[in-house]
């Protein structure tokens, strides 16, 4: 079987790492990738959205399977562009179509669905730049702080939370008439807040059966202790010691089951990974929001503990009998601390050399923001790479993440120190 992964992260390395230790796995093949993933597949200099470009590099390359890693082609419709093309129909797509993919680009479509089939989630209205007055309005009705949310794709930074109503009413102005996110923010939905701790559940489905994979906890901030601006992620814990037998299974039953169901219920054939940013309030969980991938570096913590063949999973969404498939889960713990440029998430250099990689032999190096020049390993991006560990405590994981980081070097390099430390 010759793969094709889409994307260029740490996740799309973490899957590239994994496939390649089935057997079932021939040619392994990335676009457009970055330096991690060009040691062990091909890279390819193609960009997920180009899908005409696609095209030809899966038949000139005899692709049997496309793994869409990133958000913006399964919204973009590469499921529908690979089912609507007679050369291509056949050549099974992990991820979900459009109208799936839908919950994770329109913030009001996922609130829509949520409430339409009884998912626990906080109360919430939509607003457009001609029913500004209202949005205002109804943010007076609300107790701080104050959650404003793009409805589009806006990179994991469309979400505001302020503890000021004047500036929650000014940033709703921002985004709704002056498109401080872009098209992304012509919708913006304001939601009550909830109170809690955060978590993230995986469900892998091929539309009929699904799994759930390893919980995890990711950092979005890029201070320490949870401070500052948002980023993409700066760490991740897998599992969620709160995350006990007790509480997944209220998240399966509230949560999972009304959620593959609410799928089949509106016709929408779902098959790929369903993200579930969860809430914990007091021992109950309340959806956040649904992502249509897996997480970022969620990624690089949950798939180190799968211990089966992560391609006999994927065979089981494409055939549709993921019922009949299995997996194991090693019960060590995962730590993730993501290395990202000075300056990130504003302005950051790229080009910076990397050294030190050689001498990490404890953990695993998820390339992100990378690309080999001229023999050397730079910096090509905002989040560099992640570190992670596996230990029988989250102190012991944490110890050879940070342990690893002492190794590598490059200009400006930042990381947060305290990423699990709210969970010890």
């Amino acid at each position: 079987m010759n793969i094709l992964i889409l994307g260029s992260g740490g996740r799309e390395h973490a899957f590239a790492l994994k496939l390649s230790q089935s057997k079932k796995v021939n040619q392994l093949f990335v676009a457009p990738g970055n330096a991690g993933t060009a040691i062990i597949a091909q890279n390819v200099a193609v960009s997920p959205t180009d899908f005409e470009a696609i095209k030809q590099l899966v038949l000139a390359k005899e692709i049997t399977m496309v793994i869409v890693g990133p958000e913006a082609p399964l919204v973009k419709g590469i499921h529908d562009f690979f089912l609507a093309d007679t050369d291509l129909k056949n050549i099974p797509v992990i991820g979900p179509k459009k109208d799936g993919a839908l919950l994770e680009g329109s913030k009001d479509f996922s609130k829509q669905f949520m409430i339409k089939h009884n998912i626990p989630t906080a109360k919430y209205q939509s607003f457009t730049k001609d029913s500004l007055v209202e949005g205002k309005l109804f943010l007076e009705t609300l107790k701080p702080p104050y959650v404003l949310k793009a409805d589009g794709l806006a990179g994991g930074k469309g979400v505001l939370i302020l503890n000021s109503l004047n500036e929650a009413k000014d940033e709703l102005e921002e985004m709704l008439t002056n498109h401080k996110f872009g098209e992304a923010s012509s919708r913006v939905v304001i939601e009550e807040f909830l109170d809690g701790i955060e978590l993230s559940v995986f469900v892998l489905t091929d539309g009929k059966n699904y799994k759930v994979l390893p919980s995890a906890k990711d950092y979005k901030r890029i201070g320490e202790g949870d401070t500052g601006l948002n980023t993409g992620g700066m760490g991740a814990i897998s599992p969620v010691p709160f995350a006990n037998e007790e509480f997944l299974q209220k998240v399966e039953e509230r949560v999972i089951k009304p959620t593959i169901q609410g799928l089949q219920k509106d016709g929408i054939d779902y098959r790929g990974f369903i993200f579930i940013g969860l809430m914990n309030i007091n021992n109950n969980p309340f959806v956040v929001e649904y992502n249509v991938r897996m997480g970022d570096p969620e990624t690089e913590a949950v798939l180190p503990r799968i211990e089966s063949d992560l391609f006999d999973l994927f065979e089981g969404v494409a055939h549709q009998n993921l019922n009949e498939k299995s997996f194991t889960v090693n019960p060590k713990i995962a730590t993730t601390i993501m290395l990202v440029a000075g300056g990130y998430p504003e302005a950051y250099e790229k080009g910076k050399e990397i050294t030190g990689l050689e001498k990490v032999t404890y953990s695993t190096v998820f390339h992100a923001g990378t690309k080999q020049e001229n023999g050397k390993i730079i910096t090509n991006g905002g989040r560099v790479m992640a570190i992670t560990s596996l230990g029988d405590t989250i102190e012991e994981a944490l110890k050879l993440s940070y342990d690893s980081i002492e190794n590598i070097k490059f200009d400006k390099m930042n990381y947060r120190t305290d990423i699990g430390f709210d969970l010890i």
